[in-house]
């Protein structure tokens, strides 16, 4: 998907003669972000049979953030990417939560975890925004905190396979440390000073957040010895759709979402992207559907839907 196709898709990113964001780009964006996302999670396992995870996962969101970044300058000029050493800053931030933090202990996870629990552990993202609110001194209804608490009820019964040994333990975890800190990056980008322009900050933040797993990934020593003519052309095609569809097109969404629409309403993501990851790992890559999986999964979702109907009636 081109810039070109990604501008097509919020052309009333831009507001409406009233100054308000349209409705109809919000459900776009988000429409966008329920099924692309939802698909992400196929795309990493198929990604990591061949390829190491961090570095992955660095290549996908550098270059997706410098074509964005190209793309805006060709389509809007060069001023468009302009902010300040405090809006940078913070993108930077923003980047290395979600996308070291949030998005690349996923892939590191996903080389032990199959998809679907893992979209499933990561349903509990809401969960953790409710505390971090409450942290910080907001107030939220008595359903969310009842919905905390099935969402973290879910999350117990998600960690069965790994204490069981279907999975291992450690990829779950890995997997739970990445939903705390996709949290923290979701619930700092709407509080720190940000790029005016969505599309800006997205670039900047794939950009900063790619950098950082392509770091890690040497920390790590995911180089050496690595062998490219060794990566599967299935998992080439995997990664290019997650660059394109997965980085391009649906994080610009969530990242425009996050500034333009309810915490609360972009939260909803939460629960269909499981759904859609769970089918997916089952019907492409065979995926077991466990006892576990399916009992925890619909108590998460469960969850994720309390916290967020009773967060929009407030």
């Amino acid at each position: 998907m081109t810039r070109p196709a990604v501008e097509t898709a919020f052309s009333s990113i831009s507001r409406s003669p009233s100054g308000r964001t349209s409705p109809a780009a919000v459900w776009a964006a988000l429409a966008i972000v329920y099924t692309v996302w939802g698909s992400t999670y196929l795309g990493i396992r198929v990604v990591v049979e061949t390829m190491p995870p961090f570095l992955s996962a660095g290549f996908r969101f550098t270059v997706a953030g410098l074509v964005l970044g190209a793309l805006l300058a060709w389509r809007r000029g060069p001023a468009v990417l302009k902010a300040t050493r405090a809006q940078i800053g913070s993108t930077a931030v923003v980047g290395v939560l979600l996308l070291l933090g949030g998005n690349g202990l996923v892939v590191l996870a996903e080389t032990s975890v199959p998809s679907g629990l893992a979209a499933l552990l990561i349903a509990v993202v809401p969960a953790w925004v409710v505390l971090l609110r409450t942290a910080f001194g907001e107030r939220v209804g008595a359903g969310a905190y009842l919905g905390v608490l099935l969402g973290l009820g879910g999350l117990a019964v998600l960690t069965l396979p790994g204490l069981s040994g279907e999975v291992r333990i450690g990829g779950v975890l890995t997997v739970i440390a990445a939903t705390v800190m996709w949290s923290a990056g979701s619930f700092s980008s709407s509080r720190i000073p940000m790029p005016s322009d969505a599309f800006t900050a997205s670039a900047y933040e794939m950009v900063f957040g790619g950098l950082a797993c392509l770091i890690a990934g040497l920390v790590r020593g995911e180089h050496l010895g690595l062998d490219v003519t060794a990566f599967s052309a299935r998992s080439w095609t995997a990664l290019g759709y997650l660059v394109l569809f997965g980085s391009l097109l649906a994080f610009t969404a969530y990242a425009w979402l996050l500034q333009t629409a309810p915490l609360s309403l972009v939260a909803t993501y939460a629960y269909v992207n499981p759904v859609v990851a769970v089918l997916l790992g089952a019907l492409v890559l065979n995926e077991a559907l466990t006892w576990p999986i399916l009992l925890g999964g619909g108590i998460v979702v469960a969850g994720v839907c309390l916290i967020v109907s009773t967060e929009r009636r407030g």
